[in-house]
């Protein structure tokens, strides 16, 4: 007589599979021996009939011999283990992720290659804790966000900031915030939210990890005319760590050795013009004092041109800060 668990067989013949690999098979007799840990009784044609089956439902099964023996693995997976990789290094650089949801994500991750694979990228595992956010609840704010866009709702919520305790303090004493959602945008290893403020009648950016108690108003979104408007990969390329200003097209002139700097900045669709020991690149751009700062911060390989208006606005902001340290 069968046992009740004889049908989930071919699912944990499928589960033991998702950790092999070459180095690492299963023989016919490791199937057989586990079958019978889990109380299914098994014989070696029907696990061989078994493997047929995931085989011929997709799942990509190689053999090689060991010994007098046939091992049986899984060649191929949804994410090779460079991709894997990848993925793993990205969440252990994302700032906007807390320690403990970085170490529950990459363990998740690892689930998704073969033992051996996994146990490499656990071993691999590096978290800071100088840069990462204490928030844990970034991803209810981010599924709450979500939900919004797809409702077509306003959001309200708490903004926090530091106070000089390292505690953590709501701006605006504490009054909520009233946001139309339009997008969620990772840069510079944060995640923000851009939303129209119909108050202020402008777009906005809040780092999804210093808000908190989310709430998705009835109140349908405004602002859907300006977003329209907007090309947002163009847009965040515009705007520097996503600090707003107003934007101006901008002339910027160019040793030539900043051609990649120009180009990892705004995209490949930037406007060069070369001259003599250099070039011109004719960026638009958010002038804030981000901007700026990026500007000073290569060392005069990158100078405004023009307009007047934005260099004067530059000289003025290298005199602040000039003044700020005497």
């Amino acid at each position: 007589m069968k046992h009740e668990n004889q049908k989930f067989k071919i699912l944990l013949i499928r589960d033991w599979l998702d950790e092999t690999d070459e180095l690492h098979p299963l023989t016919i007799a490791d199937i057989i021996e586990r079958l019978k840990r889990e109380d299914i009784h098994a014989e070696r044609k029907s696990v061989t009939d078994d493997l047929m089956t995931l085989s011929e439902y997709g799942l990509d099964i190689e053999s090689l011999t060991i010994g007098k023996k046939k091992g049986y693995y899984l060649a191929s997976r949804a994410f090779e283990t460079a991709e894997l990789k990848m993925l793993v290094d990205s969440v252990q650089a994302a700032r906007f992720l807390s320690i403990g949801k970085t170490k529950r994500l990459i363990k998740k991750l690892a689930a998704l290659s073969s033992r051996g694979e996994g146990a490499l990228l656990r071993r691999q595992l590096y978290v800071s804790e100088r840069n990462k956010s204490d928030n844990e609840s970034i991803f209810y704010n981010i599924d709450a966000i979500h939900g919004a866009i797809a409702e077509d709702r306003e959001i309200t919520f708490l903004y926090w900031q530091y106070d000089i305790n390292k505690k953590r303090v709501a701006r605006k004493n504490g009054a909520r915030y009233c946001i139309s959602p339009y997008a969620l945008v990772w840069d510079d290893e944060y995640y923000y939210l851009i939303g129209y403020d119909a108050e202020d009648a402008k777009i906005k950016h809040y780092r999804v990890d210093k808000m908190s108690a989310i709430r998705v108003s009835e109140q349908p979104r405004k602002g859907g005319d300006v977003f329209d408007q907007i090309d947002m990969s163009r847009y965040t390329s515009r705007n520097f760590s996503m600090f707003a200003g107003e934007e101006a097209d901008v002339v910027l002139d160019c040793d030539r050795e900043m051609i990649g700097v120009i180009i990892d900045r705004f995209g490949t669709d930037v406007s060069l013009h070369g001259k003599e020991n250099g070039f011109s690149a004719f960026v638009r751009v958010a002038v804030s004092e981000q901007f700026f700062g990026w500007v000073a911060a290569l060392g005069g390989a990158v100078r405004i041109a023009s307009p007047a208006s934005v260099h004067d606005a530059f000289v003025q902001h290298l005199d602040r800060v000039k003044e700020a340290q005497n």
